[in-house]
């Protein structure tokens, strides 16, 4: 590994690490008082779904493009997912900046529901690092190591993105 693999490497994990905590502390941590419904952020759950459904579709046409060697275009769709995936990070951080506690599951499968929202939780946290790598070695030639963590990192990328779509449509 070169001095600027392990650089940035560090760089992927104290970030991901970061960006995880503040996530967490941000819907279960304490509020400052005074922003609750300070902005509608009502629609933003639509928002949402609609990047990880956006997201999925991406990573799926990556996949069929790598498989038909295509490059040029798998790596604009993976770009494209991980830009759609940013944007969602970004609008669900707004969304919980500016409205308390997560949504509660009011329906008939609860067992179901926090079965995939722990996965979905728990492989969220996971694919960060994961996707930063993947893509930092696509983008630097690193091909035999793109590769090899491609084949952990999409399958998981896609089902956090689908099971998001899939406990939007549960919740509401």
């Amino acid at each position: 590994m070169t001095k600027k693999d392990s650089f940035w490497l560090k760089i992927i994990y104290i970030f991901s690490a970061i960006l995880t905590l503040a996530v967490a502390f941000l819907i279960l941590g304490p509020r400052p008082e005074g922003l609750n419904n300070v902005i509608d952020v009502s629609g933003l759950p639509k928002v949402n779904v609609l990047f990880n459904g956006l997201t999925f579709i991406f990573l799926l046409m990556a996949f069929y493009f790598i498989r038909q060697k295509q490059f040029t275009k798998h790596r604009n769709m993976m770009l494209s997912a991980f830009a759609s995936s940013t944007a969602f990070l970004v609008s669900y951080v707004i969304y919980h900046w500016f409205k308390s506690g997560p949504k509660l599951y009011e329906g008939d499968f609860t067992t179901l529901y926090y079965i995939i929202l722990f996965s979905h939780i728990l492989l969220a946290t996971v694919i960060i690092p994961m996707a930063l790598i993947t893509l930092y070695r696509g983008w630097n030639n690193q091909l035999t190591k793109h590769k090899y963590i491609a084949k952990i990192t999409l399958p998981i990328w896609v089902y956090v993105s689908i099971t998001g779509v899939v406990i939007y449509v549960m919740l509401y």
